[in-house]
Parts: structure tokens; C-alpha cells; sequence
């Protein structure tokens, strides 16, 4: 059986690593658009970029790994059209035939449109090596940097940035930073831990322009204000990549749509990853995380491979902030009641989410202990009353 992978990321060797430790001896392609081996993205913009990891710690496998498993890695090669009919690929480079095809395309990141300055130089975003790369050596104390975005992404570049001396300035549209993912009371918590770094917050205000004409030199906000920049971090969040199954005839609904088992909706095709959707609880849903990305991929294999299973859904997310770790649990959509505890120490504690009077979703900041056991909890279908977890003592009693 011929397996061609297109895209070289987490699930991309996830997938590869799984067909090969299950028996696949056929014929196994991984078609990559960059020029480096798959790599981890989470560091990228976090110890990649402050110097403390170098590409060789960055890439999830070492180039004889490739060759000993006899997978062919495609590097620098598009993919350009899918026909399932015939089921081959075209690529900038030719033409390859499948029987079976895992689409790990991930997501792309959002820019403002150009005519508000999304595409001028100096005005970046963070997704792949070469982002990064690009933005490294601006990076330099002193200099100011205006962050559009108060989610995970854009916090997570403001955190860097104050590390290395820059002058920060974080806007988010939305009333309050991370309105879309957490509640009210874990982005107080993030907030304070921003602000006690020196990052400046302007929250509730919109951005019209940035400005400059060859490079951006500032950020137009929409009350009158114009906050000056040397460099412009765009963190708005991404988009699946879709385009290739969309043309193909796959169903796209919140990105590439599948089932538990990654089977789109023309026969020999699978997808899994960022660009991918699930079903859960009556939509389908992304879950943008590694943990995610590996699971949902070795549930592809075993199925291109006849050893199908459903994918039992265990989200779990993390983000880094200055040195504190904030781990989640869960998926808190819908939530209706939430619990929150302190933790010990400086910017700690934890939020608990509860749905029709069930356990959903945990957050925990500097709070590893809340995390694990809140995360115990959900997987085993647990739910102890909101008192019991704002009351008591000692978290570890609630698994007894």
C-alpha cells in the first residue's frame, strides 16, 4: 500500500512514526512546502526565539531516523491538487499516486488585510521557522513592540518580548484579553502576571491602521491614539488550511471535516492535525494542540492500517507566560458556573468550569497539582460538587 502524508509538522510524523511501528512496510511519502525536517512549533516563538533552543533540539526527528524507517521526506515541495478520483497528488515537483492519503496541512496565521498594513514588513506573525527566524534579530532591548491580539499567541509574544528587554505594548480589541477561550477570572490572573512583568494592556480598543508606507512604524487605534513601534507582532489567531481539500471536494466545516477515526468524506482520504475537525458533542471541533495533533494522528494510521478505533477525546493545552505555566484541562465551551481556588505562591491558582453541574474544563496557573487532578477527574467522567472543590483542604481528597 502506498501512503503519501502532505505536510511535515507534529502529525505529520506522528502518523509516519505510528505506520511504521504498525507493520505499514509499503511505500511512505511525507510532502513538506518548508525546507527543514518536521519540527516542534510550540517552542518556536518561546525558547527557540530567546536563544535557549537551537534547531537541532527543535526537530522531532534526526535525518537517519528518516532514512532508517525508509519514509521519504519531500522537503520544499507544494502540494497542489488532489484528485481523489484517480487518487494522486500533484506537487510543484510531479506527480505521485496514493492508496492512501493523510492530510496534516495545519493552520495558517492571520494578518490584518493589507490596505490596514497586515503585509508590511516589520509587521509579523508568528507561525513557522522562517517567522521566526526573520523576527530574531529585532528582538533587541530597548526596542518598542506593539502586539495585536489578546490570546494565547499574542501573551505568549509579549512574555518573550519583556524577557529580552523590549518595550511592550499588548492591544486587544475584544473587552478583555483571552475573551475567547477563558473566563473572566483566569484572564485577571494572566492579566496581573502581564502587568507585573511591565507589559502595558490596552484593552476594548480596536486597531484601524498600522502604520508606515515601506515598514510599519506604529499601530492607529481606533479612539484617536497612535502608538509607535519599531516592529509589529500580529497574534489574531490562525485559520486551518483548507484550500487543498476544498478543491479536492472534501466537507469542510470549522477546517477539514472527519470522524472520530480521521476518515474524510471521500473514501482513502484521512486528516488530523490543526487543519482538521472532530465531531464532539453535536459540532465539529479543532483542538489545536500537540497533545491533540499525535493523538489524532495515530488514530489515523491504525485506521488507513484496518485497526480502526474511535478517538476518545482527552484536550489538554498548556501556554507558557514569563516563567509561569498555565495547563488546561478540558474544553470549557458552554460553561455556565465557575469555581476558582488560589494556589500558593505569586500568580497562582486555579479555574474550575462546570456545564448543567458536570466537571468540563480546568485552568491552573503555576498550579500543577490542580491541573493533574482536575484533569484525573474529567477523563474518569468525575464530578465533585463546585463546593467541594472551592472548600476543600486538600484537592487530592476529590479522586478518593
Amino acid at each position: 500500500m502506498r501512503i503519501v502524508i502532505i505536510g511535515a509538522g507534529q502529525a505529520a510524523a506522528s502518523m509516519a512514526a505510528r505506520l511504521r511501528a504498525k507493520g505499514h512496510e509499503g511505500t511512505l511519502t511525507v510532502i513538506g512546502a518548508e525546507s527543514v525536517p518536521p519540527y516542534q512549533r510550540p517552542p518556536l516563538s518561546k525558547a527557540y526565539l530567546l536563544g535557549q533552543m537551537g534547531l537541532d533540539r527543535l526537530t522531532l526527528r534526526a535525518p537517519e531516523w528518516w532514512q532508517a524507517q525508509g519514509i521519504e521526506l519531500r522537503l520544499g515541495e507544494r502540494a497542489l491538487a488532489v484528485d481523489p478520483q484517480a487518487r494522486r497528488v500533484t506537487t510543484d515537483c510531479g506527480v505521485l499516486d496514493y492508496d492512501a492519503l493523510g492530510l496534516t496541512l495545519g493552520a495558517a496565521p492571520r494578518r490584518l488585510p493589507a490596505a490596514m498594513g497586515g503585509d508590511l514588513p516589520g509587521a509579523h506573525v508568528l507561525r513557522d521557522l522562517a517567522d521566526i527566524d526573520t523576527l530574531a534579530p529585532l528582538m533587541v532591548a530597548g526596542a518598542r513592540l506593539v502586539v495585536i491580539g489578546g490570546g494565547y499567541i499574542g501573551l505568549e509574544a509579549a512574555a518573550v518580548a519583556r524577557k529580552l528587554g523590549l518595550e511592550v505594548t499588548l492591544i486587544e480589541a475584544a473587552p478583555r484579553i483571552l475573551g475567547r477561550v477563558a473566563s473572566a477570572e483566569t484572564a485577571d490572573m494572566i492579566r496581573a502576571l502581564h502587568l507585573a512583568h511591565g507589559v502595558r494592556i490596552l484593552e476594548g480598543v480596536g486597531i484601524t491602521q498600522i502604520t508606515g508606507t515601506d515598514r510599519a512604524t506604529g499601530v492607529a487605534l481606533n479612539d484617536g491614539r497612535v502608538i509607535e513601534a519599531d516592529l509589529v507582532i500580529q497574534g489574531i489567531g490562525v485559520l486551518p488550511r483548507t484550500d487543498l481539500a476544498q478543491a479536492a471536494g472534501l466537507a469542510l466545516e470549522n477546517g477539514i471535516r472527519t470522524d472520530l477515526r480521521g476518515r474524510c468524506s471521500l473514501p482513502g482520504i484521512w486528516a488530523a492535525g490543526d487543519c482538521a475537525s472532530l465531531p464532539h458533542e453535536g459540532a465539529q471541533v479543532r483542538l489545536e494542540s500537540v497533545g491533540a495533533a499525535i493523538d489524532m494522528a495515530e488514530c489515523v494510521a491504525d485506521d488507513m492500517l484496518g485497526q480502526g478505533r474511535d478517538l476518545v477525546l482527552r484536550p489538554w493545552f498548556w501556554s507558557d507566560q514569563f516563567d509561569a505555566k498555565l495547563q488546561i484541562a478540558g474544553l470549557n465551551t458552554g460553561h455556565d458556573q465557575i469555581v476558582t481556588r488560589p494556589g500558593s505562591g505569586d500568580h497562582a491558582g486555579s479555574v474550575w468550569y462546570y456545564r448543567q453541574g458536570r466537571l468540563i474544563s480546568v485552568d491552573a496557573l503555576n498550579d500543577p497539582r490542580a491541573y493533574m487532578i482536575g484533569k484525573r477527574l474529567i477523563e474518569a467522567g468525575q464530578s465533585p460538587a463546585p463546593d467541594q472543590v472551592a472548600g476543600v483542604p486538600d484537592l487530592k481528597a476529590l479522586l478518593a
